[in-house]
């Protein structure tokens, strides 16, 4: 997969050698092509003239470089392209012709009317690779919706689980579909790679968040379902329960969940429950989970009595899983996230001092980390496209596209 032009030597990793074009916007396509970059991918970014409009979101230091941009665009490369100009789709066709792989989150209405469709980029590399991410799946009513994450969270199910412990529908206060659909493009483009590798052939795969929020929420909650005729309960009712929440402890907050039988037995005798400890409502997991409202409603009053502390010394002794409840923006501060050095400091070349999350996964043979700081709307146009052969008045009409450029 190597790339006949002069571009910078890309960093060691898993997908050194590995071109990606990533026409993507907002955080569903840039997170999952983040992380192929952090795996040592090429990650050439295509942006429009004034780029994604994440870029503009607060907090910021300067323009076009917003913290959510700072975060999805590490390990890649930024290139702007006017793509409803002549110049800028034959630049990006120019650009896909030494690519392995094109991954975009524009609606395939759009694609098309761009002339971007799967099969106008295989007639310029046909072992492609072609990730479309979209809303709702292709063959379905409503693939033509304009889908974003409260949309996703609504349509597939989320929304109304909060419902279940007696609330009104809500937001998962995470954009959660974002991040699964995410995560679902990075294996996506991963097994396609490893096709290519095998078969020398390329791929079209298409990537929607609709469903994959559905099937991953389905994963337990399908549940009695699974069968046909259906069997009862759909979902899994321990998750259903108003009683399923952290705990408040004399001074804070913390979470206990034993697990198995000698869990609840070792629970029960050391929290002054011990009536409770041969009881046959609480003997074995089904039993635990047909009876869970009444199981998790007796462990407030006891839990209250000793300190986050006391509890946290007493599960560990007795192997009981359970973790004090902390404050996200605390993180840094937690011993355990400390120690694996999750989130970093680094300096960027424009930004001055600023804070990386990881990429939580470890390879023996190295760890992933930023090779490319965020760049920049546009830094890189001038690079790719000179490795590419253009010169003179061409790739002063590519630079013209970016005024956002100092």
């Amino acid at each position: 997969m190597s790339h006949p032009d002069e571009s910078p030597p890309q960093p060691k990793g898993q997908l050194a050698g590995v071109r990606i074009v990533d026409l993507t916007t907002v955080v569903m396509g840039p997170l999952s092509t983040r992380a192929l970059g952090d795996l040592g991918a090429d990650v050439i970014r295509v942006e429009a003239p004034g780029g994604d409009f994440m870029r503009d979101f607060e907090p910021k230091r300067n323009p076009k470089m917003s913290a959510f941009s700072m975060n999805v665009n590490r390990n890649k490369r930024s290139i702007v392209l006017d793509l409803k100009t002549d110049l800028g789709h034959q630049a990006l066709l120019d650009l896909v012709s030494t690519a392995d792989v094109f991954v975009s989150n524009v609606r395939p209405r759009a694609l098309a009317s761009l002339r971007l469709t799967d099969s106008d980029l295989r007639a310029v590399k046909p072992d492609l690779i072609y990730c479309s991410a979209t809303g709702f799946g292709s063959d379905g009513p409503y693939a033509d919706k304009a889908a974003y994450d409260d949309v996703i969270q609504a349509a597939s199910g989320v929304a109304s689980m909060f419902a279940w412990t007696g609330d009104d529908p809500q937001y998962f206060p995470a954009i959660i579909a974002d991040k699964v659909a995410a995560l679902h493009i990075t294996y996506a483009v991963l097994a396609g790679l490893y096709q290519k590798a095998v078969t020398g052939e390329g791929d079209f795969v298409e990537v929607p968040m609709a469903e994959s929020l559905a099937s991953f929420n389905l994963v337990e909650h399908l549940n009695g379902h699974t069968f046909e005729p259906k069997l009862e309960p759909f979902s899994y009712p321990r998750l259903r329960t108003k009683h399923r929440k952290p705990r408040k402890t004399a001074d804070g907050w913390v979470c206990i969940l034993p697990y198995s039988d000698q869990n609840w037995k070792d629970f029960f005798q050391l929290a002054g429950l011990e009536d409770h400890a041969d009881d046959p409502r609480f003997a074995d997991v089904n039993s635990r989970v047909v009876n869970v409202d009444l199981l998790y409603g007796l462990l407030d009053p006891v839990i209250a009595q000793k300190t986050t502390a006391e509890w946290m010394q007493i599960c560990d002794e007795y192997s009981i899983p359970a973790a004090p409840v902390v404050a996200l923006e605390q993180l840094d501060e937690d011993p355990h996230f400390k120690a694996v050095d999750l989130i970093q400091e680094a300096d960027h070349p424009t930004e001055g001092r600023y804070r990386v999350v990881r990429d939580p996964l470890r390879f023996r043979s190295g760890s992933l980390g930023v090779h490319q700081p965020a760049a920049q709307l546009g830094e890189h146009t001038t690079e790719v496209f000179t490795a590419l052969g253009y010169d003179g008045e061409r790739l002063a009409q590519l630079e013209a596209m970016n005024p956002d450029l100092p």
